[in-house]
């Protein structure tokens, strides 16, 4: 027997798939009545020349909107991915500043051990000798 969250979801995805169905046909109608309406204003109208430069057919253009509606179906996954990549990234960040933090200290250290090595004997400084009776 199906769990009450399991029948639950299985109608919740029946209904999304018959939410985007419907979405679809209504898209389709709109591209097809609007494709009609523009054959018969290039039929009628004075302004033929400007018309012709809307799109030729748009009956063409129902393809994009399936792929369209894959992509869009995909994006939940997508931005989950992404998410959970980002999340991720954030967890590497403190590490990333030690690891920052040790380069630094390192390159600081060669560096100061390259200018040691290059700096001549320093004389003997004038405040350490006793100071003079006047």
């Amino acid at each position: 027997m199906a769990s009450p969250t399991a029948a639950a979801s299985g109608s919740s995805s029946s209904r999304e798939g018959t939410a985007k169905a419907m979405v679809f046909d209504q898209i389709s109608q709109t591209i097809q009545s609007t494709s009609n309406l523009l054959h018969l204003m290039q039929q009628s109208s004075p302004s033929q020349v400007q018309l012709t430069k809307l799109p030729k057919n748009l009956l063409a253009k129902t393809t994009m909107i399936k792929n369209t509606g894959q992509v869009l179906e995909q994006m939940p996954q997508v931005i989950s991915s992404l998410d959970a990549h980002m999340e991720n990234g954030l967890q590497s960040v403190p590490h990333l500043r030690t690891v920052s933090q040790l380069l630094a200290n390192m390159e600081s250290c060669q560096l100061s051990s390259l200018s040691q090595a290059h700096l001549p004997e320093k004389e003997p400084e004038m405040g350490k000798q006793p100071p003079a009776k006047h």
